[in-house]
């Protein structure tokens, strides 16, 4: 019995180190292995050369900004603008708004799973236990006379299990889940810089709409007095009635202007609300007004070879391409063979109390292999397929960058020409104020007729409105620079509740 004993011992001991063997055995991984795109190889984002600065005009927001060539981005870039009611907004919309908390859940549903899957380059162990009540015939012994009664069997065991990763496929499988977890940390830093660029935008929008409001109700003052002047005239016979009818007409027309207006600015504000994470009817807000806003002198341009590693859009494009060409790995790897190991010991008794006495154990040791005969074409078609998917997940890649690029360019021109719109609004609305004031004077010596006058306070409403708009899209476009240019979330130490610091040069 000593002998048998010792055999055992020695047969599990042989098997545990074949086991450790071939689970240290590295083998190969089978497929591509994933090569990161370079960059485009461009030397501008803009077939022209940017000016060094754009004009000045002498209004708010009319300062002269400089584009300065691989200046770094901050990681708030929005303080940049000097509002603090702006940089408390961010904030609160930081700390509370559900599309970020959804992203950072979504993250840590992917590491999980990543840490699940390493599970596989692992053995299995499993104990089992069970008892059941028997009752069998003699005819399976060959003896149908005798009769056998009833009986229970216990058994206690171990099982161990392995798949040999001989071929890679649990490994890729292991790849294809670390680039959803990068993919999902990009995912964050996307919804991080569009939600910092809406609340800024947003902001401008309402600063915007209060300066129109403003500047509607002061129009509204200046037609209400004109009116009670040709009223004046009308009754001593100077203006006729169409005139007075005219003036009456204009200041309704300014008047179902502001509704509008209002509506708008409500809606504002309720956006503003839902991106900081509070409802409409409780968030208090601050009101955003043009001038709490400084417009920032320099403006950072990012080399375009690093904008593949800053924009986080093209980061997860980059990850899904990654996770892509793993899959083909893992269906090329289920062409080849699968070894798996398996073993087992145990005891099996007739009774509780000798489950785990001498002589009553059972082992198994065995080892398998399955090599893919025919399958119907399923296996090739299956990596064919995956090959498409990656070429597919390549093409996407590459339309990420492109319209990446399209956005820098687009903003860049954008903010040159915003410069150069300011300035010449600010001169037509200089110059539409001068002429409204000077007809005005001219029609109350009744130089003018009324209709040149009433056509000059159009002229003035007009550029008035025109100027508080091109004044808020310089602010947006500015915002929307550092957007394009990936928010310089690189410049963080750590990322929400991942604690992750992403390294620019490495792309880690």
């Amino acid at each position: 019995m000593e002998q048998k004993d010792r055999t055992h011992i020695w047969l599990l001991k042989i098997a545990m180190i074949a086991t450790s063997a071939l689970i240290a055995l590295p083998g190969c991984a089978v497929g591509p292995d994933y090569r990161r795109p370079d960059a485009p190889e461009t030397g501008s984002f803009t077939a022209g050369a940017l000016p060094e600065k754009t004009v000045a005009s002498p209004v708010a927001g009319g300062e002269e900004q400089r584009f300065v060539s691989k200046q770094d981005i901050p990681d708030q870039w929005w303080t940049l603008f000097q509002c603090p009611d702006l940089d408390e907004l961010i904030r609160l919309a930081l700390k509370d708004n559900p599309s970020l908390a959804a992203a950072r859940a979504t993250l840590r549903q992917a590491q999980e799973n990543l840490n699940a899957g390493y599970g596989a380059l692992f053995p299995s162990l499993d104990a089992q236990a069970s008892v059941s009540r028997q009752k069998v015939s003699g005819i399976s012994s060959g003896e149908p006379n005798i009769i056998i009664s009833p009986y229970t069997v216990y058994n206690a065991s171990v099982n161990v299990s392995y798949m040999v990763d001989l071929f890679g496929g649990t490994r890729r499988e292991l790849e294809t889940l670390q680039s959803q977890v990068d993919y999902q940390q990009f995912q964050i830093e996307a919804a991080y810089l569009t939600l910092t660029s809406n609340v800024v935008t947003t902001a401008v929008k309402e600063a915007s709409l209060r300066a129109q409001i403003r500047s509607y109700t002061d129009i509204i003052g200046d037609q209400e007095k004109q009116l009670k002047v040709v009223e004046q005239q009308f009754r001593l016979g100077g203006v006729s009635l169409p005139d007075l009818l005219a003036q009456k007409a204009q200041l309704a027309q300014t008047r179902a202007v502001l509704p509008p207006l209002e509506k708008e600015l409500s809606q504002t504000g309720h956006q503003l609300a839902v991106l900081t994470g509070r409802l409409p009817s409780e968030a208090k807000l601050p009101d955003f007004d043009l001038d709490g806003l400084k417009l920032p002198r320099e403006l950072p341009v990012s080399l375009p070879s690093e904008l593949v590693r800053q924009r986080p859009d093209i980061r997860a494009a980059e990850a899904l391409l990654h996770a892509a060409s793993a899959q083909v790995g893992v269906a090329t790897a289920n062409l080849y063979p699968q070894v798996t190991l398996s073993g087992s010991f145990g005891s099996v008794a007739t009774k509780a109390g000798d489950l785990f006495a001498s002589g009553m154990d059972v082992w198994s040791l065995g080892a398998g292999v399955l090599q893919p005969v025919f399958h119907g074409g399923e296996l090739t078609a299956r990596r064919r397929a995956a090959v498409a998917a990656y070429d597919a997940a390549s093409a996407q890649y590459r339309e990420t960058v492109l319209q990446a690029f399209q956005n820098v360019a687009d903003v860049l021109r954008a903010l040159d020409a915003d410069a150069l719109a300011l300035k010449a609004q600010a001169e037509a609305e200089a110059a539409a104020r001068d002429s409204r004031d000077i007809t005005g004077k001219q029609f109350s010596l009744g130089a003018v007729s009324y209709l040149t006058l009433l056509d000059s306070e159009r002229q003035y409403q007009q550029a008035r409105i025109a100027l508080v708009q091109v004044q808020a899209v310089r602010y947006a476009d500015t915002a929307a620079l550092f957007q394009a240019l990936g928010g310089g979330w690189w410049n963080r130490q750590t990322q929400g509740d991942a604690k992750m610091k992403v390294r620019r040069e490495s792309g880690d």
